[in-house]
């Protein structure tokens, strides 16, 4: 039998002391600096450095979070695709309003994004879908995202059953349930880790008079 060792979870720290940040290091827009940093993570050979959580409520106001992979972004918001007809997307529809943290751990840095959502276009849509590997297009058609099935055997068969249905078909089409959202920011803070929990956030806002850029206490 394998032994269980209990983690003394209030023994667990870190000390954050790998860098900082400062106003004058910033980019000049909430956009560039977040590419600058994606940049930087790919770069540092951290795993799918584009995955970030969405959360997302309901109309009661519970909330759910979920991991997404980021599919786009320029001064216009974040963009990321999915099911329509899934959990998260019943969500967006009713309240039009979702955050997402990047938590890239091995850097000491995060990213969170906070704002206003829609649904991206059709033909910025369909760009995007032509990209993705074959075997993702059939996966967005088989899978009835977010609802409950009798079992494994069962998202098989969709798969194959999809899978002859575009067996002689060269371009597969977009499902008509499936795009996707984009989050266009209202605030963006790039928070980087300093010793003693005294943490670097540096927060872009966007106020009646366009975009500011203020310090928050950590």
């Amino acid at each position: 039998m394998t032994e269980i060792t209990n983690i003394a979870l209030p023994a667990m720290r870190v000390s954050y002391e790998q860098g900082s940040l400062s106003e004058s290091e910033l980019a000049a827009t909430w956009h560039e600096q977040l590419q600058l940093w994606l940049d930087q993570a790919s770069g540092a050979g951290l795993p799918e450095p584009n995955a970030m959580v969405l959360a997302t409520t309901d109309t009661k106001g519970r909330p759910s979070s979920r991991t997404v992979l980021l599919k786009g972004l320029d001064a216009r918001g974040v963009v990321f695709y999915t099911n329509y007809t899934s959990n998260k997307s019943h969500d967006l529809m009713a309240t039009r309003y979702a955050s997402a943290t990047f938590p890239w751990f091995a850097m000491q840095r995060q990213v969170h994004v906070r704002g206003t959502v829609e649904k991206v276009g059709p033909v910025e849509t369909a760009e995007y879908w032509n990209s993705r590997p074959r075997g993702s297009q059939i996966g967005a058609w088989a899978s009835p995202q977010s609802r409950v099935v009798t079992g494994r055997s069962t998202l098989d068969s969709a798969l194959h059953k999809i899978e002859r249905q575009f067996a002689d078909t060269e371009k597969i089409p977009v499902p008509p349930h499936w795009g996707g959202w984009r989050i266009r920011p209202e605030e963006v803070e790039f928070w980087q880790g300093r010793r003693d929990r005294m943490h670097d956030r540096l927060r872009f806002r966007d106020g009646r008079d366009g975009w500011t850029l203020e310090r928050v206490a950590p």
